[in-house]
């Protein structure tokens, strides 16, 4: 299962946090009385369409949400405790569950693994953020980080669903240049080092986004999506959601901190991530990354709070779903791929309850959406894209 764990003979070059210096433009979160108006609406919206809390019976804790929609059947994962009310890694579990859509009472469970198991030789010390992703119509990927015997891993299992069979847990790799590792902390840090690669500072966790989106190259269909771990955040991408490939990560100066949304349109690769609201940093910073000339965008700011966000595309356009103020609001920006500064926000919602970690799908021709509701609920929800996505 484990490889041999991975040494370099050369150091590691970390960057180092600073304020972004040169951006295009910053977009703040004051809202138009129009947008309040939208944003009221996209709240009673979401709450008139609930369709059903994921979480199981005797949880105390649930937390991040993934979800997929194939044949009418709802197919969630996310990671709770049933023994602490706060996020407590030492008591947390890897979760999968699925339901009919007509039927979304009538749920089937799967813990994927729970702290305190042993893996091979390894203890389960600790279960952390837990995603789902869809191949195709038989197979998802089941995702999410472990803490073995003192390292994080990236690990993962297969659901066949016409078997309605899962898979042993597996190890992710981590593919830097020509280096193939185990996907954990002390490799990912070699992998760079030997590639002569630099980057910020990693530690607690590694985090993979839920959001994939398709690229062609040389005949191949590839998955993009972001990857974190502390500060350092990227983009990587895989041809089979096992290997995952280093893309790159922004060539500027700035405070990132955790989750990256990532989506590729064509040869660019867009990017938001929230930056250090503990040294009084109040944005996020958006951006791209031109695949053909390896360059990236100039960024732009924009105000935001501590929380998940994720891109989605309508009829043709890209949108970046945001928490704008707190982890009780929703803002939605409709960017502009040839130039981001003109990039606008659509609305800001104030939400009914806390609703952070929003995740957004299409499923049956319309959007979905699903998100956490202070730790201890995974809720989904829908609402129609012509509606508020114009």
């Amino acid at each position: 299962m484990y490889l041999p764990d991975f040494e370099s003979e050369k150091l590691l070059y970390l960057m180092d946090d600073h304020p972004i210096k040169k951006y295009e433009t910053v977009i703040s979160q004051n809202p138009s009385d129009e947008e309040k108006a939208l944003g009221d609406m996209f709240a009673k919206d979401i709450s008139d369409n609930f369709i059903s809390d994921f979480k199981k019976e005797g949880d105390t804790m649930v937390h991040v949400s993934t979800y997929t929609i194939i044949n009418d059947v709802i197919y969630m994962t996310y990671y709770a405790s049933p023994e602490a009310e706060e996020e407590t890694p030492e008591k947390q579990r890897a979760r999968f569950v699925f339901c009919n859509i007509n039927t979304p009472d009538e749920k089937t469970y799967f813990d994927l693994q729970c702290a305190g198991e042993m893996l091979g030789n390894k203890k389960v010390d600790c279960v952390y953020d837990t995603i789902l992703m869809q191949k195709d119509d038989d197979t998802l990927f089941l995702m999410w980080t472990a803490k073995l015997s003192g390292d994080y891993y990236r690990l993962y299992k297969t659901y066949s669903i016409s078997k309605n069979e899962l898979t042993e847990t597996k190890v992710n790799r981590l593919k830097v240049g020509n280096t193939v590792v185990d996907w954990n902390i002390p490799n990912m840090k070699n992998a760079f080092a030997e590639n002569d690669i630099p980057c910020k500072k990693m530690g607690v966790d590694i985090g993979v986004m839920q959001k994939i989106t398709t690229r062609i190259e040389n005949g191949e269909t590839y998955y993009y999506t972001g990857a974190y771990c502390w500060d350092f955040n990227c983009i990587i991408k895989s041809k089979d959601m096992i290997t995952w490939e280093y893309v790159a990560q922004p060539d500027f100066a700035n405070q990132s901190l955790w989750e990256n949304a990532v989506y590729t349109v064509d040869d660019k690769v867009y990017y938001f991530v929230r930056q250090h609201h503990d040294w009084g940093v109040k944005t996020g910073f958006l951006t791209y990354y031109d695949l053909v000339s390896k360059k990236w965008a100039t960024p732009v700011l924009v105000d935001d709070s501590q929380s998940r966000s994720d891109f989605i595309m309508h009829k043709g356009e890209l949108y970046l779903f945001h928490a704008p103020i707190d982890r009780e609001h929703i803002g939605v920006i409709k960017i502009d791929r040839n130039k981001l500064e003109n990039s606008k926000r659509v609305f800001v919602a104030k939400m009914s309850e806390s609703c952070f970690y929003p995740f957004v799908q299409w499923g049956n021709g319309q959007l979905y959406f699903s998100y956490t509701m202070d730790r201890k609920a995974i809720k989904l929800s829908k609402f129609d894209a012509d509606k508020y996505l114009k």
